[in-house]
């Protein structure tokens, strides 16, 4: 896809040091607004890429991330020369976020979006007490655990890895079903499902065992089912240098110890 190097827009989270980047890339490079750019550069951490990749999803502008936060997994090396060259040969991988409906404890219905995953944590110091359908099919008739989460080849390498889950290659069509400190079934480390695949996860005591729902940053407390399953009708784009690609990222993440 070819895309306008100079019309660029330069977005940075709050910190001074990301702040002061900002104002010097745009002394350098202009600095057009949001809508009208046909390239978003984000400057701080992971946190702030999904913030960024959320407020454009579906829009088809490419994000550009410049590391200046503490992670970083998602962001490219900060650097203030050679920004055009860098951004017309930089590689575009589109993210398919997970889409989740949760139903809390009212009946009403909450709908949000997910990048990395959707988690269902236990709201209180007791177990949370699931029930885990796969397209309607009961695969695990109770889960007691702290939690459980689905996540997409983009998070399985942000919490999905913290607790133990498989790293997914960007372009495999596969999602992580992982647990969180599971305690019955104690030998269960979760599945990888197709990204076809529909998971439904149902609270069977939720007066006594109250858990909450959370799609990257939009929680929903005391909730009674949670449904997830990948977008189709909505993306975001992601860019990364040629040499620091997503691919070859995941690649070496497999093999550090």
């Amino acid at each position: 896809m070819s895309r306008d190097p100079h019309s660029i827009s330069f977005l940075a989270s709050p910190t001074e040091e990301a702040q002061t980047a900002a104002r010097a890339l745009a002394a350098l490079y202009g600095n057009e607004r949001p809508e009208d750019a046909e390239i978003i550069v984000a400057l701080g951490g992971d946190g702030f890429m999904l913030h960024v990749q959320h407020r454009f999803m579906g829009t088809s502008k490419p994000i550009y991330g410049m590391n200046k936060g503490t992670v970083g997994f998602l962001m490219n090396e900060y650097r203030e020369d050679g920004l055009r060259e860098r951004l017309a040969a930089a590689v575009e991988t589109e993210i398919r976020p997970l889409a989740m409906s949760a139903v809390d404890a009212a009946g009403a219905v909450h709908e949000a979006l997910a990048i990395n995953e959707v988690s269902i944590f236990r709201q209180s110091y007791q177990a949370a007490r699931l029930e885990i359908r796969i397209d309607g099919k009961v695969r695990l008739e109770e889960l007691i655990c702290d939690g459980v989460m689905v996540a997409t080849p983009t998070g399985s390498t942000a919490y999905n890895l913290s607790a133990q889950g498989p790293i997914i290659p960007m372009r495999a069509p596969l999602l992580a079903l992982t647990p969180v400190s599971a305690f019955r079934p104690r030998r269960w480390h979760g599945a990888l499902l197709s990204n076809h695949q529909v998971v439904e996860v149902t609270t069977l005591e939720p007066g006594k065992r109250p858990v909450n729902a959370v799609a990257d940053a939009d929680e929903v407390k005391s909730v009674q089912k949670v449904t997830i399953r990948e977008a189709t009708d909505v993306c975001a784009v992601i860019l990364f240098d040629k040499d620091h690609s997503w691919e070859e990222r995941i690649l070496a993440e497999q093999f550090r110890y």
